[in-house]
């Protein structure tokens, strides 16, 4: 099984179990680092995730893992919060982040540039609305490469 086949079967083994426990799986990274092989699950909830939450989802995950048994490699496990730069992976991320500066990388360039960073106005007809410094551009969702939220920090 290639890579990024194994990891769609992971997540598509592990989304609606995090789900019956009130936890969104934002996103998962499956990717070989210095280390070895990491499987990185970013998890959210209303009010932010606890340690507690990536506890409990790091071994229901390793059940569930561990009794379908489709990786064949050692790897290390790691569950957390997506933290304030939250990745935007779903097109409801884009309608649930409305009025949020999101900052946002394309594969292919448009109007002769690949990054945008501006207030998310939306979503419509597959195309993310974001509006930077007046002007609005419509990216393309399936030219999205990279999308991230961008919170404007205050002290």
């Amino acid at each position: 099984m290639e890579e990024r086949d194994l990891k769609e079967k992971i997540k598509e083994l592990i989304e609606l179990p995090i789900l019956k426990k009130n936890i969104e799986l934002v996103d998962l990274e499956w990717k070989r680092e210095r280390a070895g092989w990491v499987l990185r699950i970013f998890i959210d909830k209303p009010g932010g995730v606890t340690i507690g939450d990536c506890v409990k989802i790091s071994e229901l995950v390793g059940k569930i893992l561990d009794k379908e048994n489709i990786i064949h490699r050692s790897y290390n496990l790691e569950v957390s919060s997506p933290g304030i730069e939250r990745p935007l992976v779903k097109k409801e991320d884009y309608e649930r982040f409305k009025g949020e500066k999101a900052k946002i990388t394309l594969k292919e360039p448009l109007e002769g540039r690949k990054n945008f960073t501006g207030i998310i106005i939306g979503i419509k007809d597959d195309k993310v609305w974001v509006e930077i410094d007046g002007k609005v551009f419509k990216l393309p969702i399936e030219n999205i490469k990279k999308a991230n939220l961008q919170p404007e920090i205050k002290f």
